[in-house]
């Protein structure tokens, strides 16, 4: 993925789908936007946390401004894969998301070691404060299948659909596979609108028009939720999600 994007700010509104409200959104959809050129791909990532999950309990809390850390990668990760370390943030509503380029293994070296040889630009300072800010490992395996769409004639409209959420805490490492244990039901879709402003209207009209309201979720939020925050004060192995 060359030219990738680095520096996000948008508004994000998220929405749980069932098959046939999916189907019936995509039937409209078709008429004003398209696929990626990436079809249907995977898309993993690790989750960073303090030893006590104080980013995302603080997160679930719905604070003014919240933040997190994540390290990602698409497709079939191997060693030597392209990974991006993003930092996360939102305030007031607005989603702002920055983040580098790096081979897995610096970027693995750079979370967790701090450690790396690259010259520091601004976002890589940004990372540096984070990182001396809390002190964090890796906590969470979090994988999904997405299709992504783009405006005919807004490109900055995006809508992704993510399937087969899925996470462990165990083996977290990128290059491992992405299996993991499920999050939602096989007939769930998790909808997010990413956009720079307003929404359309036919988009605002067919929301509507089919009862598909915005929803509070986070991937991160929910694992922990209904799965981790039981675990915490146990220190015993980990969820095992073969």
């Amino acid at each position: 993925m060359s030219n990738v994007q680095q520096v996000f700010e948008r508004y994000e509104k998220k929405y749980m789908l069932n098959e046939v409200k999916r189907e019936a959104l995509l039937t409209e959809l078709k008429k004003h936007m398209q696929k990626d050129a990436y079809g249907l791909h995977t898309i993993s990532n690790i989750y960073y946390d303090t030893e006590n999950y104080e980013l995302i309990r603080s997160s679930i809390e719905k604070p003014l401004y919240k933040e997190k850390l994540r390290l990602r990668s698409y497709g079939s990760v191997k060693k030597d894969s392209k990974a991006f370390i993003e930092i996360k943030k939102k305030y007031k509503g607005i989603v702002y998301k920055r983040r580098i380029a790096l081979p897995l293994p610096l970027a693995v070296n750079y979370l967790e070691q701090g450690v790396c040889e690259r010259p520091k630009d601004q976002i890589m300072k940004e990372i540096d404060w984070f990182l001396k800010r809390y002190t964090v490992s890796p906590k969470v395996f979090l994988a999904y299948d997405r299709t992504a769409w783009f405006g005919k004639e807004d490109p900055n409209l995006r809508i992704t659909f993510d399937q087969n959420i899925r996470f462990r805490n165990t083996i977290l490492d990128l290059s491992k596979g992405n299996w993991g244990k499920p999050l939602l039901s096989p007939e769930q879709t998790l909808m997010e609108i990413k956009i720079p402003g307003s929404m359309p209207l036919w988009l605002a009209q067919t929301l509507n028009e089919l009862s598909i309201f915005s929803t509070s979720y986070s991937k991160y939020g929910a694992c922990y939720k209904e799965y981790l925050i039981n675990e915490v004060d146990l220190k015993k192995g980990g969820i095992i999600c073969a």
